[in-house]
């Protein structure tokens, strides 16, 4: 008798351990904001990072070796615009329909809106390191095996420039959009995501349908004071290439941004909630892509794009 109690005691031990630490598994694979910001501090101290440059260089170092650790297939796209050579990052992970989730990492080099430095480089602590910090924490979150996806994490060079020495905007953007081989099924674009004041409407090039599956997914999350289903200005934005090509694409901006290419989109302006929430978005939009849209016949990974 006490034989049976003992092993009764020990097998209720073991399934006591077992459910504490698939809780500890479950709560680390959570999207953690503070996680985020500081991918943001990691930016911000190497200061502004315009296409070209040495901090643009080791943003880009810093990224491959993030991604790297996390064992996402991480691989770089050069090109050369009015004699600067830029560089996507890509890292891909899963099998199944392509998503493309991208952020640019570099940052405008004059900071023309401010009123009283218009000539100083912009540090990009909101436009620019918020959307490669949301993606970077998403990377070590997401679990690939469950959504059965092929994930790209892309990180756009070149997006910034926009209206200085002849630039246009997302340079970085068109060139891989150009060069796409594969049809995605969708691309999310996130940027200037991690303003404490946090309001995102509908950007207005977006692709309404896309926008109203996120959007649902924020109002599930309860973040639906931040995500307000009402429409918005439209921005040329690393989206916009990918919908030249017919591709489903949508920007995440908080376009009510007052240090928006300003010497003051500084660390102290971003907030590791507003991070947090947008990762945790993008995580159980991910988690329940696969349930929702491919049922619905969206889920054959389709032809090459010609």
């Amino acid at each position: 008798m006490r034989s049976n109690l003992c092993w009764r005691i020990l097998v209720a031990i073991a399934l006591l351990m077992c459910l504490l630490l698939s809780g500890c598994a479950a709560a680390s694979k959570q999207f953690q904001g503070d996680r985020a910001y500081s991918h943001v501090v990691a930016q911000c101290e190497l200061g502004p990072r315009p296409v070209g440059s040495e901090a643009g260089a080791q943003t880009a170092e810093y990224i491959m070796e993030e991604l790297t650790s996390l064992g996402w297939a991480v691989q770089t796209q050069e090109f050369v615009f009015r004699g600067v050579v830029g560089r996507n990052v890509v890292a891909v992970q899963g099998r199944g329909p392509v998503v493309i989730l991208g952020a640019h990492y570099d940052t405008r080099s004059l900071a023309n809106r401010d009123p009283l430095e218009p000539t100083s480089p912009v540090l990009g602590a909101n436009d620019g390191a918020s959307g490669v910090a949301v993606l970077l924490e998403l990377a070590r979150v997401v679990d690939i095996n469950r959504i059965g996806l092929e994930v790209w994490l892309v990180f756009f060079d070149a997006e910034d420039q926009g209206g200085i020495n002849g630039w246009p905007f997302s340079v970085g953007a068109s060139y891989m959009a150009q060069q796409l081989a594969v049809v995605p099924q969708a691309v999310v674009v996130v940027d200037m995501v991690g303003d404490k004041d946090q309001r995102f409407l509908w950007e207005g090039y977006s692709d309404p349908e896309l926008l109203r599956r996120l959007w649902a997914v924020a109002a599930d999350l309860g973040y639906d004071n931040f995500f307000v289903s009402e429409n918005g200005s439209a921005i040329m934005d690393d989206h916009v290439p990918f919908l030249q090509r017919g591709f489903a694409a949508v920007d995440i901006i908080d376009l009510d941004y007052p240090y928006w290419h300003t010497t003051e989109d500084t660390l102290d302006k971003v907030s590791p909630a507003s991070l947090e929430r947008v990762g945790r978005v993008l995580q159980k939009w991910l988690e329940d892509y696969t349930t929702k849209a491919l049922r619905s016949g969206r889920g054959r990974r389709r032809d090459r794009a010609t």
